[in-house]
């Protein structure tokens, strides 16, 4: 009787290649960031502070990013040390800290932001939009068995609800960041697209490649 591991290889291939495929992008990103003499997670960490719209405790760092608040805690402190954060302590308990970005944290933020997305533009280059919106699908399944796995009996779908609220307008609110001048009141759109072009085109070219009609890979 012959046996075929073909179903079994293709497994395996396809694990291999998520894991794989992670672990160069993490290495992408540390070569990208490291320009503005940041790790990934040091970049990580000081967007979310800038999404929560700071001052922020460590606790919410980590809920927001799935860490333990033990991991997020001495990633803070090593980061305070580089001077790209600064703890604050409350006035009426002493014991619960505050952290705020440091203008040395905001001068490698911005420009770090801004070459963020101009890789991730340069990777998803050659994924169509309609590709992306299946990849979504794809990677949103397997999250949804991790995220089963990791927490049996849990409501996954109130998981799933508070971190897609959690990451809203993230896009938009790196925008207004990079280019703060949108935020004045009465700008025209014609002023918007303007200034977002003079601040950040990585958006606007996210938006043209996203109208585009970009052959979808079979």
């Amino acid at each position: 009787m012959t046996v075929s591991f073909e179903s079994g290889n293709l497994v395996l291939r396809l694990w291999f290649m998520i894991h794989r495929t992670h672990e160069m992008l993490k290495m992408c990103e540390d070569r990208v960031f490291g320009e503005y003499k940041l790790t990934t997670e040091q970049y990580v960490v000081l967007v979310t502070i800038k999404y929560l719209g700071g001052p922020v405790r460590p606790t919410d760092i980590a809920r927001w990013l799935g860490r333990s608040p033990n991991s997020i805690s001495m990633m803070v402190d090593r980061m305070v040390k580089a001077g790209l954060l600064r703890r604050v302590r409350a006035r009426k308990d002493r014991r619960v800290v505050w952290l705020t970005i440091t203008s040395k944290g905001e001068e490698a933020l911005k420009p770090a932001v801004l070459a963020g997305l101009e890789f991730i533009q340069k990777i998803l280059s050659q994924v169509s939009y309609d590709d992306r919106h299946t990849l979504m699908r794809l990677l949103d399944t397997l999250q949804y068995e991790a995220a089963t796995y990791l927490n049996p009996g849990a409501d996954i779908e109130e998981i799933r609800r508070n971190e897609a609220k959690s990451h809203d307008n993230l896009m938009e609110r790196l925008v207004q960041y990079c280019c703060p001048q949108l935020l004045k009141p009465n700008v025209s759109s014609m002023e918007v697209e303007q200034l977002v072009q003079d601040c950040c085109p990585q958006f606007l070219e996210s938006k043209r490649q996203g109208d585009e009609k970009v052959k979808t890979i079979r």
